[in-house]
């Protein structure tokens, strides 16, 4: 009888087993990944005789013979990005669950990765046509492709793609980079373009990576080496915050090691060190909400490291003081739990809004641009400041430009030429503005004395630069570095943020006295508060420029009338002596290309 219960249980595996492999075969199959990989990340493996040793290596899935999970459907998640629906599909996206090859995401992160497209629809074949000017013919050529140079070779995982799939990999690469040469440092780049490919073609794979390069809205990879590190060192920032009691648990056990050799290698904690049933369930999120939820992941993985590192003797610190780093991705290797698990840990973190994630990003971005140093590994480069003020032959022939649509001139009798006010206001420009052409967007003189007529015709274009004459011949103005179409960008709980924009917005004033009025953030590590940062703020009402105990500028809705105070934002004196004035012209230019 014995015997006889034994066998059936045996038999019942061996169902159990013929059942999953007939689900598997039905599922998507990628040309361009190893036939083998599905099969070992998700195959019951037999330990023993009894049915509770059935495990999978995937604890994404949990085997149950004739039962499935409930899942979301791609249908129900494309009906609801149709209809604008984010939250409910973020919501969606963190809870289920799908099995690592499910064929959903072969339509799911398309679609995922489409709502971020600024650029208008690419005509049918146009990739194809992209690849023959770049290489010559759309035949994959057997041999190696050189990459481009913002690609980290050391970084080139290939997530068990064949070499075919790898070869297509390096072609979307190049390609990418052909067709954006804003491109220059993008270490992430490739592992993104690998994980793709295990869902979808090679030109659907370019497409959804396009879009994610080109997003305006979130950000979801860096470009440059500027931003990579501001990246790393918002995420050290943050952590310093929301895992506090690790973070002195490194610095305590590793005295001799900087805290930011350990948090440049943040991202590949992720991408070269978790399994990949955990990356795809990341991705799934991630191309929805940007790096916002890698920055999440993160912090729980420095959380559980530090609880592993007190109860496991593998990463006691003996073990690990050398080598933090190194010791962090070999963790994340072993992590102990499951993806659902890890993202439950990494959205339940309180307090990390994308508002607090942003506005430590582009303070730490400012003060790397003010400062203009670049720590790339061990070398630290500082860029020379003695051309700093004086424009390129590029800038001069931009400045004659703008001198010759500027309405807003100084007093006849002043001694001083528009033109020598104009390279003042320039060399007060971020330098990457200064080499794009301006265009009169707007003035008052031509266009009317309407608020609404204003937002017509400059709210889409980021920068702009606002410049005010009064009736008493006073001139000032402001550098806004965000589109003024964000006055009705709404946060994540659908509400309208009252102020937006970035601290590279900065205040002037040219004449009488001339002086630029920067972001007080920039020299200050400090958390200034709320009202260090309310940079820019518009209704149909009115716009603002700088706030906190005073409005740096404010005008009213037919542009007529307006006032000026201190502020705490820009820590600004009133702009003109008398603190209310009327505008005399008021004119906005924006940067072609830019």
């Amino acid at each position: 009888m014995k015997e006889r219960n034994e066998l059936d249980k045996m038999m019942g595996k061996m169902l159990a087993i013929k059942e999953m492999e007939h689900h598997l075969s039905s599922r998507r199959s990628s040309v361009y990944v190893d036939p083998e990989c599905d099969k070992f990340f998700e195959l019951p493996q037999f330990i023993g005789v009894s049915t509770n040793d059935i495990t999978t290596k995937c604890q994404c899935f949990q085997f149950s013979p004739g039962k499935e999970p409930a899942l979301r459907s791609f249908t129900e998640i494309k009906q609801l990005l149709d209809q604008g629906k984010k939250r409910e599909v973020k919501s969606i996206l963190r809870e289920n669950s799908w099995p690592i090859n499910s064929p959903i995401r072969s339509q799911l992160w398309p679609a995922l990765c489409a709502q971020h497209n600024t650029k208008p629809q690419m005509v049918e074949g146009f990739y194809w046509e992209m690849v023959h000017q770049v290489f010559g013919t759309t035949e994959l050529s057997e041999k190696p492709i050189m990459l481009p140079a913002f690609v980290d070779a050391t970084h080139c995982l290939p997530y068990h793609l064949t070499r075919t799939g790898r070869a297509v990999a390096d072609r979307i690469v190049n390609v990418l980079g052909y067709d954006c040469p804003d491109i220059t440092y993008s270490p992430v780049l490739y592992p993104i373009v690998s994980i793709l490919l295990h869902f979808m073609s090679e030109e659907e794979a370019y497409h959804c990576l396009a879009a994610l390069v080109g997003s305006k809205d979130k950000v979801f990879i860096n470009q440059t080496k500027l931003l990579h590190e501001v990246t790393w060192k918002t995420v050290m920032q943050i952590a310093k915050k929301h895992t506090k009691n690790a973070v002195s648990y490194f610095q305590r056990i590793c005295p001799g090691v900087k805290l930011e050799r350990v948090f440049m290698d943040w991202c590949w904690w992720i991408l070269a060190g978790l399994p990949f049933q955990h990356l795809v369930r990341i991705m799934d999120c991630f191309f929805h909400e940007g790096i916002k939820v890698l920055y999440r992941i993160a912090l729980v993985i420095i959380n559980l490291f530090h609880k592993e590192c007190q109860s496991n003797n593998e990463w006691s610190p003996d073990n690990i003081k050398n080598d933090i780093g190194n010791a962090l991705i070999k963790f994340c290797k072993k992590i102990p739990v499951s993806p659902a698990k890890l993202l439950h840990a990494a959205f339940s973190i309180r307090g990390l809004s994308s508002t607090y994630i942003s506005r430590i990003f582009l303070k730490t971005e400012m003060l790397l641009k003010s400062r203009s140093v670049l720590n790339t590994g061990n070398k630290t480069l500082v860029k020379s400041r003695s051309s700093d003020n004086l424009p390129t032959s590029q800038s001069q022939v931009n400045i004659q430009m703008m001198s010759h649509t500027l309405t807003i001139r100084e007093k006849p009798h002043h001694t001083e030429t528009c033109r020598n006010l104009l390279f003042t206001l320039w060399s007060w420009l971020p330098v990457r503005i200064t080499m794009y052409q301006p265009v009169l967007l707007y003035t008052t003189e031509e266009h009317g004395c309407s608020l609404t007529t204003f937002y017509v015709r400059v709210e889409q274009h980021e920068p702009t630069l606002m410049m005010i004459k009064t009736c008493n011949n006073e001139v000032f103005g402001a550098y806004c570095s965000s589109r003024w179409f964000e006055r009705n960008v709404k946060d994540d709980k659908g509400q309208r943020q009252a102020y937006f924009g970035t601290g590279e917005t900065f205040l002037f004033s040219l004449y009488p006295e001339r002086a630029k009025y920067p972001w007080v953030g920039i020299e200050n590590d400090k958390d200034l508060g709320h009202a260090s940062e309310l940079f820019m703020a518009a209704d149909s009402k009115m716009i603002t420029i700088g706030g906190g105990e005073g409005q740096a500028i404010w005008m009213d809705e037919n542009i007529r009338f307006g006032k000026t105070d201190s502020c705490k934002t820009f820590n600004n004196p009133p702009l003109c002596p008398s603190g209310d004035f009327e505008i005399r012209v008021l004119e906005v230019y924006g940067f072609v290309g830019a």
